[in-house]
């Protein structure tokens, strides 16, 4: 025990001196503690640190995973959410944002529409320029006008191709110079009045059918292409595909009472369509659809394909006669069943078919494989079409609708350019170049074929020899059929587009149109005549606009004072030209959201989301409701105000054009509380129409601001798209007015031959003069005759009979055949027993013409029946050497 205690004792003391020296010494062992932990914990630092450093690249991949991994998170919300929350769509805002980038493209857009609208009315013109220099040529060579009225042609033709025309349709540099101050104001009526009509197409729709038809045609092919920049955006396509539906709808309800109208008919909308996208934008998506199959056809110079009896049985005839020089002793004459008799006719024409089979085959391969290429447009109409026809005609078949639809798509689309390719850019034509008739006969052969095919028409009656084909149409039917389907099945234009009527309350540029004087005149005219049928109701906008704009200006009070020398000699030309001129309306509306107007709830919904953008930018929340309610700091109201800065300046910079209206502009200018306040004020309208709960948070107008956001993006990217198809519109139409300038300089060459052939002396005439022969400088070689009995002309297959002659007195009749002084040009006289009968002018090109039209047979003198062949093949031996 004594132990025991002692040892406690002493355990105890121990214990008490080293807490005494620990408690004596508290500060020091602390210090001591602290520096042992910061070591450790510099030293674990240290060691982490040092791992970071050595790992820095995947550390940074991993960081931008995760942050990518939000940011995807957080935009596959914005974009697939039904209800995406405001932190969210907070992030996303400054996508709404109007960079530099986009006023350059904008204004580049803007630049490449104008050039696009204006080449393509300059190549409208040189078109229609061209095309009466051919008829005037033509005359020439038939002695019909003078070589004056053509060169008088040729030099306006000159001064277009170097740049009138461009210069006429500017309306920038001329028309809107030309206006004076007071005019201004009508302008902007006109503004307002186009852009009404450009937005409602039922005012143009109704208005196409109260004129005649010949008037309408030219009305569509000028104002209605003009007041949408033929299409040359999407808003603008959206426009114009609007106005096809209510039209086509329209002349549905209207004018067809049964359902082969459509295809016996000639219905104006579908005309219209089809002239639109076989146009300017359409001839692109031709040219890639057919050209190189079509190229393939007329490069093949073995194809030879006739289907048709009579016609190969007289090539075979001329071809024994040319090749023989005597004449044939088959009938010239001859029905199909004759021609069918001869087995020679009809190895040809199985021939002919077993290569139209071929070569449809390509064309149906070229056709079938490309339905992305048919313009959207012609797709979405011929939906339209057999919608609206269905709707009218329930009981028809599917295959009546379809059929309706195949000749819109294939017969009226397609068709032409098979058969004339030259005539719609399918192929490139040098400059005085063509067509030679045999590739013209194969191609109109395949789409014959196609036609058939397409309409499910098979081979009978006088088309009986090709009966053999019959189940190759029905085959081929069954395929348009299907594809005709595909073709049918588009969305919607508002979904194509992504726009609707109210997407130019967001847009960044104003839409603008280049139209003449005359043709704003004469729409102007038509409305006030048509008012009453176009707008029935006498409170209709239409009426106001019209009331407000009051009579038809003329041209010359539309220009203003001085625009026209009242002493001009030529006043009546020169008034005819300004008509011409060219003027850029920036079409708006007139009835736009005013202040404290709550009746246009959709623009109030458009202003109150730009509020809303404003304010969320700088102030977060999880609500609307919150933020709205909650006070701004002051940091938030500095960083407001620097956006209302940088947005002032960019402002300043921004073209008139694209300068937001004036009310939207005050808007943006004001405080953060003001802006709160007001958004506050129209959310309580807005709810008042049921657009907006209140329950809800007001969550359908965030839902909208993200709709925009994702639109902003789309709207950009479909920019860009069309910046890219702009350039190749434009370059594809300089290469048209290229080749237009090269058929001038042809056409140039050829007058300049005329003129020199006129002045050159002594030399042979080859032009006439209104008639009267050019006095001949020098006495020419006399030309060597040919003589002929008309019995040795008999024996030689040449004559075949002379009325009230027998064969016994052929030879009493003698024919001299002397060379004119014009290449190819005959005179042939007749003569019985010495005595001149008669004479005829004989022009061997009209001889090649009758061989070409497959005439065996004609009349000289009225009297003798004459073989065209075989006079042919003498006068060519005789005269030519061949």
């Amino acid at each position: 025990i004594l132990q025991a205690s002692w040892k406690g004792y002493k355990q105890r003391k121990s214990y008490t001196d080293r807490l005494q020296l620990l408690q004596g010494n508290i500060v020091g062992i602390i210090k001591i503690q602290s520096w042992v932990k910061m070591w450790l914990a510099r030293k674990k630092y240290r060691a982490r640190l040092q791992y970071f450093k050595d790992h820095n690249e995947e550390i940074v991949k991993i960081q931008a995973f995760l942050k990518a991994n939000k940011a995807r998170e957080d935009y596959r919300t914005l974009i697939s959410s039904e209800n995406p929350p405001l932190n969210v769509v907070r992030k996303f805002v400054y996508l709404l944002d109007q960079s530099d980038l986009d006023f350059q493209e904008e204004l580049e857009v803007t630049r490449l529409r104008e050039e696009v609208v204006t080449k393509i009315r300059s190549n409208q013109q040189l078109e229609k320029d061209l095309n009466l220099m051919d008829i005037k040529i033509g005359l020439l060579v038939k002695n019909r006008i003078t070589l004056q009225d053509v060169v008088s042609h040729s030099k306006k033709l000159n001064k277009k191709s170097k740049g009138q025309v461009e210069e006429m349709v500017i309306g920038e540099r001329q028309g809107i110079k030309g206006l004076s101050k007071e005019k201004r104001k009508k302008l902007e009526a006109y503004q307002h009045l186009f852009y009404l009509l450009q937005t409602n197409p039922a005012y143009l729709a109704k208005l196409i059918f109260q004129m005649p038809q010949n008037k309408s045609t030219k009305f569509m092919d000028t104002v209605i292409f003009t007041l949408y920049n033929y299409a040359s955006n999407q808003r603008e396509e959206y426009l114009l595909l609007k106005l096809f539906e209510t039209a086509l709808q329209e002349e549905i309800k209207s004018k067809v009472d049964q359902i082969q109208d459509i295809v016996t008919g000639n219905p104006t909308v579908i005309k219209m369509v089809v002239s639109f996208n076989r146009g300017a934008r359409g001839q692109n998506t031709l040219r890639q659809l057919l050209a190189p199959v079509v190229k393939e056809i007329i490069e093949d110079k073995s194809l030879i394909i006739n289907t048709n009896p009579v016609e190969v049985y007289k090539a075979w005839v001329n071809q024994l006669e040319m090749a023989t020089g005597e004449a044939s002793k088959l009938p010239y004459d001859v029905t199909t069943e004759q021609a069918l008799s001869h087995s020679e006719v009809k190895e040809r024409l199985e021939s002919s078919v077993q290569s139209l089979r071929a070569v449809t085959d390509k064309v149906l391969m070229s056709i079938f494989s490309s339905l992305d290429m048919v313009p959207y447009g012609m797709r979405y109409v011929a939906k339209i079409l057999k919608n609206s026809l269905h709707e009218k005609f329930p009981d028809a078949t599917e295959d009546e609708l379809l059929k309706i639809v195949g000749n819109l798509l294939y017969y009226r689309y397609m068709n032409p350019a098979i058969v004339a390719p030259d005539g719609f850019d399918i192929i490139d034509m040098t400059a005085g170049g063509q067509i030679h008739s045999d590739q013209r006969r194969n191609l109109g052969s395949v789409a014959k074929v196609l036609q058939h095919a397409a309409s499910n028409k098979l081979f009978e009656g006088e088309n009986a020899h090709l009966a053999s084909m019959n189940s190759y149409l029905s085959q081929t039917y069954q395929k348009f059929r299907k594809y005709f389907q595909a073709a049918c099945e588009v969305p919607e234009p508002e979904e194509k587009f992504n726009i609707d009527e109210f997407s130019d309350l967001v847009t960044l540029s104003k839409p603008v149109i280049y139209i003449s004087i005359e043709e704003i005149i004469n729409t102007h005219s038509l409305l006030l005549e048509h008012q009453d049928a176009i707008s029935p109701d006498h409170n209709d906008v239409l009426h106001e606009l019209l009331e407000g704009l009051g009579a038809v200006p003329d041209v010359e009070s539309f220009l203003g004072e001085g625009a026209l020398d009242p002493n001009d000699p030529n006043r009546e030309s020169t008034l005819s030209q300004l008509a011409k001129t060219e003027i850029s309306l920036s079409l708006t509306s007139k009835f736009e959201l005013r202040e404290g107007e709550d009746k246009d709830v959709k623009s109030l919904m458009i202003k109150t989301k730009k509020l809303i953008v404003d304010v969320i930018r700088t102030q977060g929340g999880e609500t609307l409701t919150e933020i709205l309610e909650t006070p701004a700091s002051t940091q938030q109201d500095s960083e407001h105000l620097k956006l209302i800065e940088k947005r002032a300046a960019l402002d300043a910079k921004t073209p008139d054009k694209m300068k937001r209206s004036q009310s939207v502009l005050e808007d943006s200018q004001l405080p953060l509380e003001q802006k709160k306040r007001k958004i506050l004020r129209n959310l309580r309208t807005l709810e008042q129409a049921g657009l907006v709960s209140a329950e809800a948070k007001h969550q359908e107008i965030i839902n909208d601001i993200a709709k925009d956001i994702r639109n902003q993006r789309r709207h950009r990217q479909r920019r860009k798209a069309e910046l890219v198809k702009l350039q190749q519109t434009l370059n594809a139409l300089n290469s048209k007015t290229a080749f237009f300038e090269e058929q001038i300089n042809y056409y140039n060459t050829y007058i300049k031959t005329c003129l020199d052939n006129l002045t050159r002396k002594n030399s042979r005439r080859s032009i006439k003069i209104d008639g009267k022969r050019e006095e001949k400088g020098s006495k020419r070689s006399k030309q060597p005759s040919l003589k002929y009995t008309a019995s040795r002309l008999h024996e030689k297959g040449v004559i075949l009979e002379i009325e009230g002659l027998q064969n016994t007195q052929f030879k009493n009749v003698l024919f001299d055949i002397t060379p004119g002084e014009e290449v190819g040009d005959f005179e042939i006289k007749a003569k019985f027993l010495g005595v001149e009968m008669e004479k005829v002018q004989l022009h061997f090109q009209d001889l090649l013409q009758m061989q070409y039209e497959g005439v065996a047979v004609m009349k000289m003198f009225d009297k003798a029946k004459v073989n065209v062949n075989l006079l042919i093949f003498l006068l060519n031996r005789k005269f030519y050497g061949k």
